[in-house]
């Protein structure tokens, strides 16, 4: 399997190489147009869209505990119970662990019963600390961070039992795998007196899913394994059907999509959804269960129920293949993205939708999908400003048989017989989707500045992303920026093919993960890119953290070849064009040792690439300051491209 993955790496970039072949006519395939604007209206600037003025208005709807619609804003009263105290600084109880990776986002689960709660305990005695300046004081200081790089130590996990009273009754007695195990997927049972736990080797290719005795932290069973030559990836808890011991688990790892399974306390698993799509789960009611779904199509998103029927009919303990599971039911319509709000009895929902061409509707709808009436309507906000137009369609892949979704954002007016300078904004990376039927194709507000400018903006989804299942998922595995990038490339050919692209005047930008590929594609291809701005890239895999560098890429011990293939260290002298990097040095996610790694390598080269720290910013340049790297960027491909 892992040959199979870097031999056609090795094809991606050994085709990223050459020269972009002619093409007679462009296979692009345009969905959704729409323009908007006026022909005479403002043009946008750098502070219009720091203040979100390109974004439809919205109200915001609430439901009360007893299930009535509010316009008033939720008013959420934490509960905040006490947790148990460390006297080393290196360990800590209720801290968020595994840096947020595994769809964990808390530190501490209460019971149903909020008698006791499950709380993790991390130590960090062994992870690296990593020095940020902070200029904040006259002389400045080091802000040290834990940082568990790839391949080097990481936090031990535990699962502790406490009250609520900051006392700790039992810790879980978890020893499958290491000590660097991850604990993730942490869910009650319904009576409080038992965990369900998702425990997974460090590798990420065995998962086991547990259940322990809360009273004690004894092992009382192993429900189910999973394992995958890629990865296997957790992101939920489990969800309990309403009134029973059968539990909801959603997983990639079994039929090829995130689908849901309906399982029980004894081991037993059934498929509960059987659409090739992933789903999402919502919510249930004991009958039926309400998820989301990319069915449709992989861009637009609704909302779908399947009812169980012969759940309470049976006799103790009831048998999992006794209960039939119906047809499902989908209750949005309307081409786009829907994104629900259940009522708590389940009886209704909000359902606020916006499609490519609408900017935005809000209604009220029966559980059954019935229409009660329409909440709002958003006006189109650019009416006032300068048009442009979006498109949404796609494009082949470099997979033969497989199709990508892109978005194009031009100025009004375009026409095909001129010669128009052209921006990729690509992201690229795992767990996003950069491309929905939702107003103007989830367009970027820059991206808007920037056509009425003159420019023309292409963002693609590729390989990697989300939402399309696993296989397209995982066709990134231990080889990030090779699929990736062929997929780019092959969008862009579709758009050269079509005549209108100036060729000398090609960019690319990107953050994060954007950053690594628009430095990945300027170097692999300095022949077709004249300018490129990268926002606080990945330089080389060995300097980003365990738990999400590892799923991808494995380590540099295992990995060498996929390492050197990813790492951009030695890949500066293939800077031709104009290059700039915006870094936040005080950047805990991808860590300022990256960029200015690369920074060293283009000056022991004789590159002569800019760079542009941000001082007191974190990953992402946010606040007041956003408005100002807007203008870097505006201003860099003005000057350059």
């Amino acid at each position: 399997m892992k040959h199979h993955f870097f031999i056609a790496a090795l094809s991606a970039v050994m085709a990223l190489c050459l020269p972009l072949q002619a093409q007679n006519a462009s296979s692009r395939t345009v969905i959704k147009s729409i323009t908007v604007g006026a022909e005479n209206g403002k043009v946008l600037s750098c502070s219009d869209i720091t203040r979100r003025v390109t974004s439809p208005s919205q109200k915001f709807y609430t439901w009360t505990d007893d299930s009535q619609l509010t316009e008033e804003r939720p008013r959420f009263k934490p509960w905040t119970p006490k947790l148990p105290e460390s006297s080393n600084p290196e360990v800590s109880y209720g801290k968020v662990p595994s840096r947020n990776e595994f769809g964990i986002n808390s530190g501490w689960y209460p019971s149903p019963d909020r008698s006791k709660l499950a709380v993790y305990r991390v130590d960090e005695m062994a992870v690296s600390s990593f020095p940020l300046l902070d200029i904040n004081s006259r002389t400045g200081s080091l802000k040290s961070i834990k940082y568990p790089m790839n391949g080097m130590p990481s936090e031990h996990v535990s699962l502790c039992v406490c009250d609520t009273l900051g006392n700790v009754l039992n810790t879980l007695d978890i020893n499958e795998f290491d000590d660097e195990r991850y604990i993730a997927g942490v869910s009650w049972t319904p009576d409080s007196g038992s965990l369900l736990v998702q425990v997974l080797d460090r590798a990420q290719h065995n998962l086991k899913l547990q259940l322990y005795d809360a009273s004690d932290g004894s092992l009382k069973a192993t429900l189910l394994e999973e394992h995958n030559d890629a990865w296997v990836e957790p992101r939920d808890g489990v969800w309990f059907v309403k009134g029973t011991e059968f539990f909801i688990y959603r997983t990639d790892n079994r039929d090829g999509f995130r689908q849901l399974y309906l399982c029980d306390l004894q081991g037993g698993i059934r498929r509960l959804t059987g659409c090739d799509a992933d789903v999402a789960y919502v919510d249930n009611d004991g009958e039926w269960i309400y998820y989301t779904s990319a069915e449709v199509s992989p861009v637009e998103n609704h909302l779908f129920r399947v009812r169980l029927t012969k759940l309470k009919a049976g006799r103790k303990p009831q048998k999992l293949n006794k209960i039939r599971i119906g047809k499902p039911q989908r209750l949005t319509s309307g081409s786009g993205s829907h994104r629900v709000m259940m009522s708590p009895d389940l009886t209704h929902f909000v359902d606020r939708w916006s499609a490519v061409d609408m900017p935005g509707r809000t209604e009220l709808r029966r559980s059954d999908g019935t229409l009660e009436r329409v909440l709002h309507e958003a006006s189109d906000p650019m009416s006032s400003f300068s048009g442009v137009t979006v498109e949404m369609g796609t494009v082949p892949s470099a997979e033969p048989g497989t199709l990508n979704y892109y978005r194009l954002v031009k100025p009004a007016g375009f026409d095909p017989s001129r010669k128009y300078p052209l921006i990729v904004y690509v992201y690229g990376g795992p767990h996003s989707q950069m491309v929905t039927d939702s107003w103007l194709a989830s367009f970027r507000p820059w991206e808007l500045l920037m056509a009425q400018k003159g420019y023309v903006m292409y963002i693609q989804d590729n390989r990697g992303t989300d939402n399309r299942g696993s296989a397209f998922e995982k066709a990134i595995n231990r080889s990030c920026g090779q699929a990736e990038s062929a997929d780019q490339i092959k969008g862009l050919e579709q758009l050269l093919a079509e005549g209108w692209v100036d060729e000398s005047r090609i960019g690319v930008c990107g953050w994060s993960y954007g950053g690594f590929m628009t430095i990945t594609l300027l170097t692999m291809r300095p022949d077709l890119f004249k300018v490129a701005a990268a926002g606080g890239p990945v330089i080389d895999w060995k300097w980003y953290e365990v738990m999400y560098g590892e799923r991808y890429m494995d380590t540099p011990e295992t990995n060498p070849d996929g390492f050197a293939l990813a790492s951009l260290v030695d890949k500066a002298a293939s800077v031709k064009g104009r290059l700039l990097i915006c870094q936040g040095m005080e950047d805990g996610t991808v860590l300022p040792i990256n960029s200015m790694s690369f920074i060293q390598s283009c000056v022991e080269h004789n590159v002569l690439a800019d760079y542009y720290p941000y001082p007191r910013s974190e990953h992402n340049v946010l606040g007041p300051w956003r408005e100002h790297l807007y203008l870097k960027w505006t201003d860099y491909f003005d000057s350059w491209l």
